[in-house]
């Protein structure tokens, strides 16, 4: 008890030391998450990457528009619709022009398809070294290890060059999936005691399909298991330069680091429940509602939880309804749009239909329920974790592994970034910080202190 009440005193220390005045970011303008105050994002770099579009400022005002999303200059919901409409996968066409910036002929993408999963299968002693060896209870921190390891693999791991940098981009591109699922099996090894299930990559098959079979015993899944997948990893494979990790990318990859290293971080901070973990709350969020509200259709009883929970009395009592709202969209999530419509499809495959429309009674809701609590006249619509984690909980797939899921989509375009930065950045970012402590203090001997 003398060791916890000892460590009490040094958060009181840290707490008490590190606390800055809530006014003073006013006074000195600062950018706090570099947002401005009129909630647009700070402008800090130039891209051709992701187009993130949601809103448009006239006369100095933030006017919501529906939201728009681009790759390369084409819109998502044309290049989902192509790969769906044809029945083909898409995500390797994505990270191919991600990368390289156009869209590949169909030998190039046949011929980039197969070099990715040549690339799959992990290098002689990985599996058993360095992950099997050292579990960890937490996905996302064993899939950074995994990326921080895979530097001593490589024999050329430092050299800052655009080839360098793609050789060890397509490489963890192929391996994210099978670094993800050989974690997941460790765990459910070594922490949840189940049988160790560990299977190979297929050269064969596409980036979706590797990963239900490697994360499923009977290595089975139904087509439509796979195109949903698929779309999932489409839709999360890159959201412009600003979002916090691939922002991570370019602060990292600034200061000449190695690709590893300014992946991991990236990884860390996906990781983070107001990033990447954010479908996870969605999900536990939905869980809540189901479990304390009687009749899932009656709309007013939806209506005083989401009350309860906005006003901070029940759920995590953070006042947050997670996968509602988003720092650039208004109207609506591009990707929120695409993947409703496929999760209603699902949901009556898998019997959920019920399910789905307490999602959309949720979504439908959640707007008057600010207004009328808090006054709230902003423009809040689902975004795309408030229905990818629904989509994953359908097909099967674990909590544990949504995130994860997150990070081998968005690992092409961290990539793309990353060799942006490399070819216009040249400088390190150093953004600076005022200190406003004005105060001189005297310096006393050691055994004339005393405390405070």
């Amino acid at each position: 008890m003398d060791r916890i009440n000892e460590f009490q005193k040094y958060v009181k220390l840290a707490t008490r030391n590190n606390r800055i005045d809530p006014a003073a970011f006013s006074r000195y303008d600062i950018k706090r998450g570099l947002r401005n105050n009129d909630g647009t994002g700070v402008l800090v770099g130039l891209t051709q990457i992701g187009d993130v579009h949601g809103y448009i400022v006239d006369e100095n005002e933030k006017v919501p528009v529906e939201g728009r999303l681009r790759y390369r200059g084409f819109d998502i919901k044309e290049l989902s619709s192509s790969f769906l409409n044809e029945k083909r996968f898409g995500f390797e066409e994505i990270v191919f022009l991600l990368l390289f910036g156009e869209l590949p002929l169909k030998e190039e993408l046949v011929e980039f398809t197969k070099l990715l999963g040549e690339k799959r299968v992990l290098p002689e002693g990985f599996t058993e070294d360095m992950i099997l060896k050292a579990p960890s209870n937490n996905i996302m921190n064993k899939l950074a290890r995994s990326v921080l390891a895979a530097y001593s693999y490589d024999d050329n791991p430092d050299e800052q060059t655009v080839e360098n940098y793609l050789r060890q981009s397509i490489q963890l591109i192929a391996w994210f999936p099978t670094f993800v699922a050989y974690a997941f099996q460790a765990k459910e090894h070594y922490y949840n005691k189940k049988t160790l299930v560990i299977h190979s990559p297929d050269p064969e098959k596409s980036t979706a399909e590797n990963l239900l079979m490697l994360i499923r015993a009977d290595r089975k899944y139904t087509p439509l298991e796979a195109e949903l997948l698929d779309l999932a990893l489409v839709l999360h494979a890159e959201h412009g330069g600003g979002n916090n990790s691939t922002f991570s990318i370019h602060l990292i990859s600034s200061a000449d680091t190695d690709t590893y290293s300014a992946v991991a971080a990236a990884i860390g901070s996906l990781k983070g429940a107001k990033h990447g973990g954010a479908n996870i709350k969605v999900l536990r969020m939905m869980e809540d509602i189901k479990a304390n509200v009687k009749d899932w259709s009656d709309e007013k009883q939806v209506y005083d939880y989401l009350a309860k929970i906005i006003n901070k009395q029940t759920f995590d009592r953070t006042g947050l309804i997670y996968g509602m709202g988003h720092a650039v969209y208004t109207y609506s999530d591009p990707r929120a749009v695409i993947l409703k419509e496929k999760a209603k499809e699902l949901a009556q495959e898998k019997g959920a239909s019920e399910e789905f429309k307490l999602y959309t009674l949720v979504e439908k809701l959640t707007p008057k329920v600010f207004y009328d609590l808090k006054n709230s006249k902003k423009v809040i619509s689902a975004n795309v974790d408030f229905y990818s984690g629904f989509v994953y909980s359908l097909l099967g797939i674990p909590a544990d592994l949504y995130t994860p899921i997150f990070a081998i989509a968005r690992i092409a375009g961290w990539s793309a970034h990353r060799i942006e930065e490399l070819i216009n950045g040249g400088r390190i970012m150093r953004p600076a910080y005022k200190h406003i402590s004005q105060e001189k203090k005297d310096l006393l001997p050691l055994s004339e202190r005393k405390q405070e």
